[in-house]
């Protein structure tokens, strides 16, 4: 925080809430921002989006963007087609995030929560390092 002048990681009040908190320097002192992250994750359907977001979660492969401004439901919807991997495939996913936000409990995927500054240093660190960890698919959160 004193380097950057900013500050972001998750929260959680055990038993309660989970939150996204970013911290930074302003001009009238420091400010604070809390969104919080809802515990239980939500379909494709329950969200109301296309079918088409669903059928993301069986691709065999590729590449799948989720782009949007802040507050847009970019981590909402990678939350959904994550949960649904979980619910119809039995792969092993990867999620590397900065700060992780919404924690996936195994179904019938294996899943490894890997977060910057805690479990990796960089982005591309945990890139490199899950290619040998067999992954079936990788998330990479926000990068900013």
């Amino acid at each position: 925080f004193e380097e950057t002048g900013d500050l972001d990681f998750s929260y959680e009040i055990a038993g309660l809430a989970r939150y996204r908190a970013n911290y930074f320097m302003q001009k009238n002192g420091i400010g604070a921002v809390f969104r919080e992250i809802p515990d239980k994750i939500q379909t494709v359907e329950q969200l109301g989006l296309p079918p088409v977001i669903a059928k993301l979660a069986l691709l065999p492969r590729g590449l799948v963007l989720v782009t949007g401004p802040t507050g847009s439901g970019k981590s909402t919807t990678l939350a959904a087609v994550i949960d649904e991997v979980n619910r119809k495939r039995k792969d092993h996913i990867i999620t590397i995030e900065d700060p992780i936000e919404f924690v996936h409990v195994s179904q019938n995927c294996v899943i490894n929560h890997r977060e910057l500054g805690t479990h990796t240093r960089t982005f591309s660190a945990a890139l490199r390092a899950s290619l040998r960890e067999d992954p079936d698919v990788i998330l990479v959160g926000e990068m900013r």
